[in-house]
């Protein structure tokens, strides 16, 4: 399965009986949305609704942070999704959160996921079927996790990367964020980067219309960041989501895919030991 599929892709196998519809939408700290009110009122026929803050470590302190595999196994199960299952995640902006959707789920063992380009957004501007009003619940299905640690990193491993500097971490922020020339949307926060990080906004990779850009635009981009085919990347944003974009790009322009901080900004930035870069 390809790492992203079109909307005819879609619409021409809504009915296969092992493919599983998510929307995975996630919507910022300030931004007043109901993603599963807005779920409700209109989706993709059949779609689930994957709740990228309920499937998480509830008990830590930092936003939407990887379950343990256990909590992980459960509640996707209760969704209907089971090992044979395909997936394509979309998100109700285009492309934002559904990469996060499709990173965890890969994170925990499962290949045959997409992101939908475009999402809902495309979706409906194309005048597609939708389903709203009344959500029947899945059959719950057993899920069995295999965890691909080598997907993963976190503050210990970021800082043995400031002294080996053995992989390469593109921060997906925007370039006044990683320059610390605006404050960070969480309070609490210090300003600025992970020192010897890179800066390649998530946005550069999409189109206007929120589509992912083709796969030679991506390598060009990815190539102006210093990403080669021969790059170990660590992805890193603010609260380790659009990271998540940018791995998707990485696997669509052809690249070693790379990892992804968790932790990212929400818990390098709240720190007071960690050192931090401003230029």
């Amino acid at each position: 399965m390809d790492p992203i599929v079109s909307t005819e892709w879609l619409a021409a196998r809504l009915a296969d009986p092992d493919l599983v519809v998510l929307d995975a939408t996630w919507y910022m700290p300030g931004d007043k949305r109901d993603a599963r009110g807005l779920f409700a009122a209109g989706r993709i026929p059949g779609a689930r609704f994957f709740d990228i803050d309920l499937i998480a470590d509830r008990e830590s302190g930092l936003p939407h942070m990887v379950p343990a595999a256990g909590r992980f196994a459960q509640l996707v199960g209760e969704l209907g999704v089971s090992n044979a299952s395909r997936i394509v995640c979309y998100d109700q902006l285009g492309i934002f959160s559904a990469a996060r959707g499709r990173w965890m789920l890969r994170l925990f063992g499962h290949e045959q996921v997409a992101v939908l380009d475009g999402g809902l957004p495309k979706w409906r501007s194309e005048g597609r079927a939708l389903q709203e009003g009344a959500i029947t619940a899945p059959v719950p299905a057993v899920y069995r996790t295999a965890l691909r640690a080598g997907l993963l990193r976190g503050m210990g491993d970021l800082l043995d990367n400031l002294r080996s500097g053995r992989e390469l971490v593109l921060d997906a922020r925007s370039a006044d964020r990683f320059h610390a020339r605006v404050s960070e949307p969480r309070p609490g926060l210090r300003s600025g980067h992970i020192p010897g990080a890179r800066s390649l906004p998530y946005a550069e990779l999409l189109t206007p219309e929120q589509t992912l850009r083709p796969r030679e635009e991506l390598r060009e981009r990815f190539a102006r960041a210093g990403v080669d085919e021969h790059s170990a990347v660590i992805t890193s944003c603010g609260s380790g989501l659009t990271a998540a974009i940018l791995n998707l790009g990485l696997a669509v322009a052809g690249l070693p895919e790379g990892a992804l901080y968790d932790g990212s900004w929400a818990e390098w930035g709240a720190r007071a030991d960690t050192p931090i870069g401003t230029e």
